[in-house]
């Protein structure tokens, strides 16, 4: 076992690592004003959005995939423009393994943040209007710091969902070594090439990673119950 280790080559994971850290943080720049928006505003066409927004939860994704495929590809406007202007192909590369991402990872950085949004008491935001404060100010001072739990849950949900996804890569990405190859395709060309010691490595390697990535985050979920606790004596 230790022999394999040795011989794995390690890039699809450090892509995986590097598409899904972007993935994350470009979501929590995206969700965090979005969430905080829809939890506390009521508008015609709310539901539509969240139902939008959800669709990555039911939808297969090689329906999703396809669709982004068409999309992102050259022939579309967005493809296009990119293709024209920034001579850059937003399909079989790792620019577009984000974007596409990003769309498919959506609501799992989205729903813990806006289910603890809407936690919060009215009275929070009702001292805060009070006090003069900014909309960026009860976001960023009060609202964020009170949903650190969800927060947290947010992150690694959407962290290690992208870490596994599989189906959507495959449409966008395809297996171009070094951009878009990424684990979970990796343990797919081994076990279709017969090779069960390198599918194996990979996948004991995205188990230890997700566990200790889960047990990371009910520690620091634990610790900070236990600190409220002794806050609160």
């Amino acid at each position: 076992m230790f022999e394999i280790l040795k011989g794995l080559d390690y890039t699809p994971f450090f892509v995986s690592l590097k598409l899904a850290s972007l993935t994350t943080f470009a979501l929590f720049i995206i969700c965090v004003p979005l969430a905080f928006f829809i939890a506390r505003k009521n508008f015609r066409g709310k539901s539509v959005i969240e139902s939008i927004i959800s669709l990555p939860l039911v939808l297969p994704p090689s329906v999703l995939g396809f669709y982004l495929l068409v999309f992102l590809s050259p022939y579309s406007v967005l493809g296009e423009f990119f293709d024209k202007h920034f001579g850059l192909r937003l399909v079989f590369n790792f620019s577009g393994l984000v974007i596409a991402s990003c769309i498919y990872s959506l609501p799992f950085m989205f729903s813990p943040l806006v289910s603890g949004f809407r936690s919060l008491p009215r009275s929070l935001f009702w001292a805060c209007d009070s006090l003069d404060k900014s909309y960026f100010s009860k976001l960023f001072r009060v609202a964020l710091p009170a949903i650190r739990h969800s927060l947290l849950s947010a992150l690694v949900i959407c962290f290690a969902h992208t870490m596994g996804e599989f189906g959507v890569v495959l449409m966008i990405g395809g297996s171009v070594s070094e951009q878009t190859k990424v684990a979970s395709i990796a343990i797919y060309e081994a076990t279709e090439t017969l090779d069960f010691a390198q599918a194996h490595a990979y996948s004991a390697l995205m188990l230890i990673f997700s566990f200790v990535v889960l047990l990371m985050m009910h520690f620091f979920g634990r610790a900070r119950c236990k600190n409220r606790s002794l806050n609160r004596l």
